[in-house]
């Protein structure tokens, strides 16, 4: 089964933590499951994303950042043009304000942390159909509480620590606390 997914975790600067605004489906108007492209990416940001960030009282952009990956249509132009007006100068990205390092998943909270702990957790309720996986995701992410958010952050903050210990270079252990 194959899922078009957008989760943001959202954390101020001094490691309070806002919360996890999603998931978001990419689908068409029947529900069926669509590839993200820009468009859509777009359309997500603007109807989707912006809209929970005032529903859950993220005001103070001074405090957040936007990270997202290199996927072309997170990249394109017109998709740039966007998260920067929406993020100005706190944009985490391929042709963003602040660069993203390559191939650091360490560095990012959704890819040490979120799709590990979906996984591994969606999948015991043995979804059967997308309908039942979607399902399951939406549970499974009701029960990340602030807690849980809070140990992330800090274990995200050591790992930022040791990456500019080794000035950027590869860590030579990574250590998962609990």
């Amino acid at each position: 089964m194959v899922v078009g997914l957008a989760i943001q975790c959202h954390f101020s600067s001094y490691g309070a933590v806002d919360g996890i605004i999603g998931p978001y489906f990419f689908e068409d108007k029947n529900g069926a499951t669509v590839t993200v492209n820009t468009e859509r990416y777009i359309h997500m940001l603007n109807t989707f994303l912006h809209p929970q960030m005032k529903r859950q009282r993220v005001h103070n952009m001074q405090n957040v950042y936007f990270q997202q990956d290199g996927a072309t249509p997170h990249t394109a132009r017109l998709s740039m043009d966007v998260v920067h007006r929406m993020f100005p100068g706190k944009v985490i990205s391929c042709f963003g304000d602040i660069p993203w390092p390559p191939r650091s998943p360490d560095l990012t909270t959704c890819d040490f942390f979120l799709w590990g702990y979906l996984k591994s957790h969606v999948y015991t309720h043995k979804p059967r159909t997308l309908s039942d996986l979607k399902e399951a995701i939406r549970e499974d992410v009701t029960t990340i509480d602030r807690e849980m958010l809070e140990c992330v952050y800090a274990d995200f903050q050591r790992r930022l620590e040791n990456c500019i210990q080794e000035s950027g270079n590869h860590l030579p252990d990574i250590i998962f606390h609990s």
